[in-house]
C-alpha cells in the first residue's frame, strides 16, 4: 500500500507533474491561436486541481486552503507558459515566410 502523502507533498507533486506537462509541449505547425492555448492551459489547471482535490487530507478548511495553494501555483506556471507561447507566436509573426 502506498504511503499517505501530506497536502504539502501533494502540492509539490502536482507542481512537478504540471511542469513536466508544460515542458513537453512543442510549438510546431499547425499552431493554435493564443486564445485557444489559454483555454487549454485553463483546462489543464482545472484537471490537475480536480485530480488532487480528491487526495487532499484534513478538515475541509485545510483541504480548501491546500487546494487554493495548488491552484494558485498551477495558474502561475500556466501564465509563465502562456507568456512563453505568446513570445513564440510573435517571433513567428515577425519572421518572413520561408520559400
Amino acid at each position: 500500500m502506498a504511503p499517505v502523502l501530506t497536502n504539502k507533498e501533494l502540492i509539490s507533486a502536482g507542481i512537478k507533474e504540471f511542469n513536466v506537462l508544460l515542458n513537453q509541449q512543442v510549438f510546431d505547425d499547425p499552431l493554435i491561436p493564443e486564445e485557444n492555448m489559454v483555454t487549454v492551459v485553463d483546462d489543464w489547471v482545472n484537471l490537475y486541481t480536480n485530480y488532487y482535490k480528491k487526495q487532499m487530507l484534513g478538515e475541509q478548511q485545510e483541504q480548501d486552503k491546500a487546494l487554493q495553494e495548488l491552484q494558485q501555483e498551477l495558474s502561475t506556471l500556466g501564465s509563465q507558459f502562456l507568456t512563453k507561447y505568446r513570445t513564440f507566436l510573435k517571433s513567428r509573426d515577425s519572421t518572413p515566410p520561408s520559400s
